[in-house]
């Protein structure tokens, strides 16, 4: 049973695969309370104002997210995002309906934090590569998904890229060598110049795999997730974090002790 001080959770999408880990997971916890399943076609600002939440967990589908975030904003609680398909406009967005709220409040302010990837093995392969990205000429990512998955490639391996993307051109490296002057389709998709493969089998569940290269040498990062219960940790450790991080904030990463 939750106490008093328990913090008050609604989960968007719960009728979901995710949803449905994730009420379990909250439900488990102490220092957590479930007080809504919001599910396709409900009122999400309403629901979330008569519940009471104080924390909202979005685990809807990559078309809803963001109108559900701006409506739990609007409806007094902090979010928790797990759905991909965010790009630097609908991220833009919600940071700016933040800054609206905390100037027209008297503290500061409500927190968002959109984690392209719940589980520890990811956001540490994701902080390793990132490290690692400046000492190789070459670099790719492989992601590997199930078949049901809307979106590729997946917010984890554009997060992935873009990070690595971002420590190369601090360490001014050049692009990776590429001598391709055909079939570029077969080459994955570009993330700020870096190649992100997507693999969609059955019997998959998460997966990525992280490559780098020098000449005579060879990096591989591997992070598998089998099971979705691999993710409740890092979601529950988000809900409980949020509330203490005004503004928006990208990646599980921020809220672990990586230094």
């Amino acid at each position: 049973m939750s106490s008093s001080s328990a913090v008050r959770v609604a989960v968007i999408g719960a009728a979901g695969r995710m949803g449905g880990q994730t009420c379990a997971a909250v439900e488990a916890a102490e220092d957590l309370e479930l007080v809504a399943r919001i599910g396709a076609g409900d009122d999400v600002a309403a629901v979330v104002r008569e519940s009471g939440a104080q924390v909202a967990i979005d685990f809807s589908v990559p078309a809803a997210t963001e109108a559900n975030v701006h409506a739990a904003l609007d409806a007094g609680a902090d979010v928790v995002v797990g759905t991909t398909g965010w790009d630097d406009y609908s991220r833009g967005r919600v940071a700016e309906h933040l800054e609206r709220l905390a100037a027209a409040g008297d503290g500061p302010g409500p927190g968002v934090l959109i984690a392209p990837n719940f589980g520890l093995s990811a956001v540490l392969a994701m902080t390793f590569a990132a490290r690692a990205a400046r000492y190789f000429e070459s670099a790719e990512v492989v992601e590997l998904h199930h078949p049901d998955k809307v979106d590729a490639p997946s917010g984890t391996a554009r997060h992935t890229a873009a990070a690595i993307a971002a420590a190369r051109a601090e360490a001014g490296l050049e692009p990776s060598p590429d001598a391709t002057q055909n079939g570029w389709d077969a080459r994955g998709a570009d993330v700020d110049g870096v190649r992100v493969h997507a693999v969609r089998l059955r019997g998959l569940v998460a997966h990525e795999e992280i490559l780098f290269g020098n000449a005579g040498e060879q990096l591989t990062i591997r992070q598998d997730s089998f099971d979705r219960a691999s993710f409740m940790p890092g979601v529950l450790l988000a809900v409980r974090e949020v509330g203490s991080r005004p503004g928006l904030t990208v990646g599980l990463e921020n809220v672990l002790d990586l230094s």
